[in-house]
């Protein structure tokens, strides 16, 4: 199928790159401005109890927790002074005013409660609940009122995501800026010649823009979370890269040994293309496992991340041979320098392997050990979820939550909502809402509990009904709000829930609100991670036996690739939740890891892992069904492809880089720790654990139990001619 395709190419490479041009004009100008259709949130299961929760509380109620906070400062005095009070009052008029507030009320509207106002006196609170199609950027020059008597700041989820996806879009125009010309001048090292240099680009390019494309369409039937852009650019970067090497290396070795260009490029997609193919789909697939999570932020992932390998394969297998079948000999054209050539068995990465497999035991137990000392710091990581202080500590929004947070005893915006459907008549009910009110305030870590019946502190009624009761009050439906004391993204929040939820209602009850989605997304995300885990290593295992009919080759891969990333983690957490170089990395500790970037990580840093395990592995497959050595076999296929994928790790750990520009922390960590994950699996596990291991087994790399090796023999994969 290969050669039929490397040939059709050949016969109709000026048709094929006439479409890929306008291919590449079309998806530029449809998904150019995808941004401005992803959303920034997705970090709840919808199916979980206090999603169920927050949307009967919007349905029924027409309510839910405020969105949009703002914090009233008195210029002089206090918040009870007569000009800032009428200004209060005038802020939350304006807000009720507007036909995408669904509510507002503050502390001079609610009649001074204490909770909205700041301990000092200086500061209250406005709390608004916002629904599209208004964004807070519509809203905010009405909102951001500066004279003599008040200054107000903006904060709450809609602003903070507001500013979270801003951000976004800024850092991935930083990235390209920084990464195209570092990796053109790269490939130029790497190649000598600029004609070869450039193909890599055209390629990642064409895969990046494509996956534009089609995010946007998926944004239009579902929603797409913005943070997968920074996926979509370091995957369509940095594979369309890898596997442009590893196509234009194979192409120039072919001519190397005598070939005309066209038999060049039939071999080639033969052979490089067959594990471009497959490396393609071992990466997809791992990240495919995403789909199984419920949230739409790592779903979203999933769809940028098989959308864009899927284009890079596709470009490297058809638009760059395609290419090379125009440049043919002219591969080299605008050569700056040439690289010396190397006779087969004397280069450095075929005397790096034969120094390892003289010494296998001492260097397996060696880097073994130094990967597990550094992997030992994730037995101590904690989870959580992003909050405002994933932005730079600049932004406007994590200045307001910073007041709240440091000025105001309770947690006002950040209350529980425990809601009822289909109880019955509240009216009718009063003395069970009021004992189950009482019971909920008297909880460790609840402030304040507000129900249709008045307001409660630790079990005695502090306040009767007022004007705001009325908001507690449906047909057949009510609901309590649990205003926090703790904070709720926290560990006292967590166990809060699991208080609140324990208490015996008088009907049945769902319990919402931002501490109960902590809760769920993490009970939502550990349930489903052994199916995500065990779905990547029967598709991995699969994969390299059908490559090497082995069934140890594809365990050992397993194995070591968990090491790697093991030691990866570990990083992550004496970085990013410790807090280490986090002035030179210019972020915020907060004590723990958001919950869905290791899962996002494993994946695609496994998928990453196993890209090069293929490459490596089936130039050894093919060293070995010539010469049937084992140890030569093995120093060859790390000869043929050591320079290539330290070359290739080299260019996407620049692109994991840029990503770890980023002023989002989370994103941070997420380019961080790839590029620790490149560096470590293309240097320890390739250079050292792999040829180790592979020395120590002998023989046994290629035994297969006879019904398996008879699969073999039938479906498996070569790339011996």
């Amino acid at each position: 199928m290969l050669t039929r395709l490397a040939e059709f190419t050949i016969r109709r490479r000026r048709l094929i790159l006439f479409g890929g041009v306008i291919f590449f004009v079309v998806a530029g100008a449809i998904g150019g401005n995808v941004a401005t259709h992803l959303s920034a949130g997705g970090f709840q299961d919808p199916q979980a109890e206090s999603s169920r929760a927050d949307a009967a509380l919007l349905s029924t109620f027409h309510t839910g927790a405020p969105n949009v906070i703002l914090v009233v400062t008195a210029k002089s005095g206090n918040v009870d002074d007569g000009n800032v009070k009428s200004a209060g009052v005038a802020l939350t008029k304006t807000l009720n005013d507007d036909p995408d507030i669904v509510q507002a009320f503050s502390y001079w509207t609610l009649g001074s409660p204490a909770p909205l106002k700041s301990v000092d006196g200086s500061q209250a609170l406005v709390l608004a609940r916002l629904t599209r199609p208004k964004t807070i950027e519509d809203l905010a020059p009405e909102l951001e009122v500066d004279n003599a008597a008040i200054s107000v700041g903006i904060g709450g989820t809609a602003q903070i995501f507001d500013q979270v996806q801003h951000q976004i879009e800024h850092d991935l125009t930083k990235s390209e800026l920084i990464t195209f010309p570092i990796v053109l001048i790269l490939l130029i090292f790497v190649f000598g010649s600029v004609v070869a240099a450039s193909l890599p680009l055209a390629i990642g390019g064409v895969s990046v823009v494509g996956t534009f494309l089609i995010l946007r369409l998926i944004s239009s039937l579902t929603h797409v979370s913005i943070f997968s852009l920074n996926l979509t650019t370091a995957l369509g970067l940095g594979l369309g890269i890898d596997y442009s090497l590893f196509i234009i290396s194979r192409f120039r070795e072919e001519l190397r040994s005598g070939k005309e260009p066209n038999d060049a490029l039939i071999r080639t997609v033969e052979t490089a293309g067959r594990t471009v193919a497959f490396s393609a789909g071992t990466v997809a697939i791992s990240l495919a496992a995403l789909l199984v999570f419920p949230l739409y932020f790592l779903r979203s992932f999933a769809y940028a991340g098989i959308a864009v390998v899927a284009l890079a394969a596709l470009s490297a297998l058809v638009l760059l041979p395609a290419l090379l079948a125009v440049i043919g000999r002219r591969i080299d054209n605008w050569e700056l320098f040439r690289h010396h050539h190397v006779e087969p068995g004397e280069g450095m990465w075929h005397r790096i392997a034969t120094f390892v497999m003289r010494r296998p035991i001492v260097i397996a137990v060696a880097v073994g050990a130094l990967l597990l000392v550094l992997g030992a710091p994730f037995f101590g990581v904690k989870f959580g979820l992003p909050d405002d202080r994933v932005l730079p500590a600049s932004a406007s929004s994590r200045h307001v939550q910073q007041d709240i947070r440091d000025n105001f005893s309770d947690q006002e915006a950040a209350a529980l909502s425990v809601v009822a459907i289909g109880s019955g008549p509240p009216g009718q009910q009063t003395d069970q809402i009021t004992g189950y009110a009482a019971k909920l305030s008297t909880v460790p870590g609840v402030a304040r509990v507000d129900a249709l019946t008045g307001s409660y502190i630790r079990g005695v009624q502090v306040a009767g009904p007022g004007k705001s009761s009325v908001r507690f009050v449906s047909t057949d439906s009510t609901w309590w709000s649990v205003v926090p004391s703790v904070e709720p993204l926290s560990a006292a929040g967590e166990r809060l829930v699991h208080d609140v939820r324990a208490v015996t209602p008088p009907f049945p009850v769902k319990v919402g609100g931002p501490s109960a989605q902590l809760v769920d997304s993490k009970r939502s995300m550990f349930s489903k991670i052994p199916l995500a885990g065990g779905l990547i290593a029967l598709v991995t295992f699969v994969v390299l036996f059908l490559m090497t009919g082995s069934v140890l080759v594809p365990t050992k891969a397993v194995v070591l690739n968990l090491l790697s990333l093991t030691a990866t983690f570990g990083a992550m957490v004496w970085i990013f939740q410790e807090g280490h170089f986090s002035n030179t990395l210019n972020f915020t500790p907060v004590g723990f890891l958001d919950t869905t970037t290791p899962i996002l990580m494993f994946c695609v840093a496994f998928g990453l892992s196993m890209d090069y395990e293929v490459f490596l592995l089936s130039r050894i497959k093919e060293e070995h069904d010539i010469t049937g050595d084992n140890i030569s076999s093995v120093a060859m296929g790390l000869e043929r492809t050591g320079r290539i994928v330290t070359a290739a790790a080299l260019l996407l750990a620049v692109v994991f880089v840029a990503i770890g520009t980023s002023g989002i922390t989370f994103i941070k960590m997420f380019g961080v720790g790839l590029t620790l994950a490149v560096v470590m699996d293309a240097t320890l596990i390739r250079g050292a654990l792999v040829p180790a291991f592979m020395r120590l087994a002998g023989r046994a790399n290629w035994w297969a139990p006879t019904p398996l090796r008879k699969i073999y023999e039938r479906f498996g994969l070569s790339e011996s001619p």
